[in-house]
């Protein structure tokens, strides 16, 4: 059997009590032993420095970290100068994400950008570097929220397959029907590499409503209908959530999902509870 991956990713703070608060989550979960920290990647590269300092923070403190490089809004020029600075640093994994333009930016933004796709990123990504990074891509089980279609957006994942990518973390989900038709959709169409489920702890009802709004991600009804009932019940809502995502994260693993990447949003409870549950240290 395949050893199965688990990874935890966080996005760089702004202030500096967001850099300690992170310092102490990243500590907590560290405890953990994942394959790899990854860092996310502001829009237009908004948090490009910020990425960079807290993969070096992560790094330094002997844990391996990938940094997120979207591509939508940047240049040749500049992507490149990120790699190679990536590089410099020994990092050796890579999340490549088309990414979104920062707010203010129009249509006419996106039409001037050098790159459009994510598969662009990943084909320039091996012609810069060769096989130096293991390259990530996304994943949407439930379709992306800007795909035509869900057999468009398989074709737009096998591209991204094609171009490099190594392997592939979806947007998280509570439906675990979706990731399994998904994988298999992909595989049909030949794009066979191991697709990490996303996961994304439930503690917050109205955040997740939000968030979900935003990418797409679906919330079943049963689930909303509950966590609606709590109303300002944390301690309900997070008892509740604990419950559901543990028991999707053991669907996907016994069903053959080679690895789970966690959204903590920068929170190490929920996540640190789920793992352990899982007990995903000792696999």
């Amino acid at each position: 059997m395949t050893q199965q991956n688990f990874s935890i990713e966080f996005f760089p703070p702004k202030t500096p009590l967001g850099v300690e608060k992170l310092r102490v989550t990243c500590a907590k979960l560290a405890e953990l032993n994942p394959k790899y920290f990854s860092v996310t990647f502001g829009a237009g590269g908004s948090t490009q420095h910020g990425t960079l300092d807290t993969v070096l923070e992560i790094r330094s403190a002997g844990h391996d970290a990938a940094p997120h490089l979207s591509c939508l809004g940047s240049s040749r020029e500049n992507l490149r100068a990120i790699l190679q600075e990536y590089k410099s640093h020994g990092i050796k994994r890579i999340v490549a994400l088309r990414g979104d333009l920062p707010s203010g930016y129009g249509a006419m933004d996106a039409s001037s950008s050098e790159f459009h796709y994510a598969n662009e990123l990943v084909e320039f990504i091996r012609a810069e570097t060769g096989d130096w990074f293991h390259i990530e891509v996304a994943a949407y089980p439930e379709m992306h929220p800007q795909a035509k279609s869900p057999s468009d957006d398989i074709a737009s994942y096998v591209r991204k397959v094609k171009a490099g990518a190594d392997s592939a973390i979806t947007q998280y989900f509570y439906n675990a029907d979706a990731y399994f038709r998904f994988v298999d959709d992909a595989r049909k169409a030949g794009a066979d590499v191991p697709v990490t489920a996303g996961v994304m702890p439930i503690t917050n009802y109205s955040q997740l409503m939000r968030f979900s709004d935003m990418c797409g991600a679906e919330i079943p009804r049963w689930i909303r209908l509950k966590l609606a009932s709590y109303n300002d019940d944390t301690d309900s809502i997070r008892a509740f959530g604990l419950d559901v995502v543990t028991d999707l994260c053991e669907r996907l693993l016994a069903g053959g999902a080679p690895g789970l990447h966690f959204y903590t949003l920068n929170q190490a409870a929920a996540t640190h509870a789920i793992w352990s549950r899982l007990n995903l240290s000792q696999k």
